[in-house]
């Protein structure tokens, strides 16, 4: 298979990102998270601080048919330019990702790339996960933060704003097997580890 997209959902905590560019190295091919809203914003015109306020939070109200005729149409039409601003900032990222996947063998890390790609045959799609002792020792180590009652906080409020912006957004369940081809604990292989399982699985998969 010539081009192949492996998209990565993660835990906050988990080190999805860093297993994402670990593995993009390993493999040879480019990792995008942000350099994705770069991308969207480049491409639509909006602010690239938009994206970076907006990226991945849930919004209150959200009419996907609207989106999606919106996204079939381009960013000139009248429905883009009357939309609210979070519906503009997933229509640009849900765009941008359809054009990197067009173009070049990739990772990309979160903003429901799965979904994007959901009719895309040359995908894999992978949700990481980790033991909530794990998470929250790397959280304090990268912020260098000492109770670990406030960090386990802020893990789970930043899961649910991740879940609820995928389940809005998705016709899936944020974290639930059933919406990946690929389920993996980190804490189990380590992030070195976990790269390796997944490098193994993408050659398989896509015979490179």
């Amino acid at each position: 298979m010539s081009r192949y997209i492996i998209t990565i959902g993660r835990q906050y905590g988990s080190a999805g990102r860093e297993i994402g560019f670990k593995l993009a190295e390993k493999l040879g091919i480019k990792c995008y998270d942000d350099e994705l809203l770069k991308e969207a914003a480049k491409a639509s015109g909006l602010c690239e601080q938009i994206f970076e306020t907006h990226d991945e939070k849930p919004t209150q109200s959200f009419i996907y048919s609207l989106v999606m005729d919106t996204y079939s149409l381009g960013y000139n039409n009248s429905g883009f330019v009357d939309m609210p601003l979070s519906q503009k900032v997933f229509l640009a990222q849900f765009d941008a990702i359809k054009k990197i996947a067009d173009r070049e063998s990739c990772i990309i890390v979160g903003r429901c790339a799965d979904y994007a790609l959901a009719d895309y045959k040359n995908v894999m799609s992978v949700f990481i996960n980790a033991d909530m002792e794990a998470r929250a020792a790397r959280i304090m180590e990268r912020k260098n933060l000492t109770k670990k009652a406030d960090v386990v906080d802020i893990i789970n409020k930043t899961d649910k704003k991740r879940a609820s912006y995928y389940n809005y957004y998705t016709s899936k369940k944020w974290g639930d097997s059933k919406s990946y081809d690929i389920c993996i604990n980190s804490s189990l292989f380590g992030v070195d580890g976990t790269v390796d399982v997944l490098a193994d699985m993408a050659k398989r998969k896509f015979h490179i």
